[in-house]
């Protein structure tokens, strides 16, 4: 077995599934099973196609090169403008949201055990402890990650197999597609998985099979968990009332709600405890892989080597800013996420559409390894980008 691969494998999945997941449902409540899970493939696709584009253009540039020395290459200042607005902006989003969704869980945990903190001492908490770990680097947080993706995967069975014997078909049976825009966001964000695909390229050496291999089955086994998911989730947590999904979708404290839902609901201290097992290390194992990729893009944007003083410095431009604004904001979590959406579309599809395009057929650069589907593909991804943009306003 290549534990490298699928170590590279987990990183993603790791990336994928984690706040975004515990959102799913409650975002999606609205439009309803059947109608979100065409949805979730409508994205998979989209940026599945996006992350190996991705993967094209920065394979022509050295290694350790990010997204900003991608758009500088292909689309020049304005593409570098863009590359650094759209990530930082992506990125601190679903970091805030990873440290609100966490603290705000932690706190609730530590509750129970009878310790009772303030959110924002959780919040510090939460970040300086899983922080240290992408402080450390790749492949620290590569087999932290493995443990915990054993863990999270183990318990994400456990949890669906306990859970499908209470789905009734007239919780899934209902939605209204016209919510369907509002959904969007959150779902593309699930797969925002691409801002690793840099970091990937230098842990693989620059290996493209496998690389082509941990982006794709990296990327369908959350399109599968999500699916399924949804499934349990809105099969038996009602969409309306006090506790429903929806009510979920307005509040402050989204991810203890839809735990303490699941309890009440099932009536099984199992479920309780899976419950909470999964949704902690959904949110820690996104936010190492989503901390890291910032870390990396901070780094080759600034052109500061990870070490000593430096490493120093880029870890205090990572993590400061997203804390300071879930000590400001703490019901961060769903909004964060909505708001995250738009930049994860232009920065992880439109972007690297353009910059395909332009570094193939304006520049000239295009080198080795090309994603198929000529011009038609990366214009279809192109107006899919600008489509779901126009939609999110």
């Amino acid at each position: 077995m290549d534990t490298k691969l699928v170590g590279g494998i987990l990183l993603i999945v790791g990336t994928a599934i984690g706040g975004g997941m515990l959102a799913l449902p409650i975002a999606t409540s609205q439009v309803g099973f059947f109608d979100s899970s065409l949805l979730l493939f409508a994205c998979w696709l989209v940026m599945t196609l996006s992350a190996f584009l991705i993967l094209e253009v920065n394979l022509w540039l050295p290694s350790n090169s990010n997204m900003i020395s991608m758009a500088k290459a292909t689309l020049g200042t304005t593409g570098q403008i863009i590359a650094w607005l759209s990530y930082l902006l992506l990125l601190y989003s679903l970091v805030s949201a990873y440290i609100a969704g966490g603290s705000d869980f932690l706190r609730n945990l530590l509750s129970i055990a009878g310790v009772n903190l303030s959110g924002r001492l959780t919040s510090v908490i939460f970040t300086l402890l899983l922080g240290y770990i992408v402080y450390l680097g790749i492949r620290s947080v590569d087999y932290v990650n493995r443990a915990l993706m054993i863990t999270k995967f183990g318990a994400l069975i456990l949890l669906i197999a306990f859970i499908m014997p209470h789905v009734t078909f007239a919780h899934l049976a209902g939605g209204q597609f016209k919510y369907l825009t509002g959904s969007i966001t959150v779902a593309i964000t699930s797969f925002g998985f691409a801002t690793i695909v840099p970091s990937l390229r230098t842990y693989f050496q620059g290996d493209v099979a496998k690389l082509h291999k941990a982006i794709l089955i990296g990327s369908l086994i959350p399109l599968v968990c999500y699916i399924f998911w949804d499934l349990a989730i809105m099969g038996v947590i009602p969409r309306d009332g006090e506790n429903g999904l929806v009510s979920m979708l307005h509040s402050n404290r989204s991810t203890s709600e839809f735990v303490n839902a699941l309890s009440n609901l099932l009536q099984r201290d199992t479920i309780t405890v899976i419950a909470r097992v999964f949704t902690s290390i959904c949110l820690a194992t996104s936010f190492l892989g989503v901390s890291l990729g910032l870390s990396d893009f901070l780094a080759d944007g600034l052109q500061i080597e990870k070490k000593g003083r430096g490493n120093l410095i880029i870890y205090g431009a990572t993590f400061l800013p997203p804390l300071l604004i879930v000590l400001f904001y703490p019901g961060a979590f769903i909004s964060a996420l909505s708001y995250a959406g738009i930049y994860c579309i232009v920065l992880l599809a439109l972007l690297p559409a353009l910059m395909a395009w332009w570094g193939r057929y304006r520049r000239n650069i295009a080198k080795g390894y090309q994603v198929f589907g000529g011009k038609p593909l990366l214009l279809i991804i192109i107006l899919a980008s600008l489509f779901i943009i126009g939609q999110s306003f």
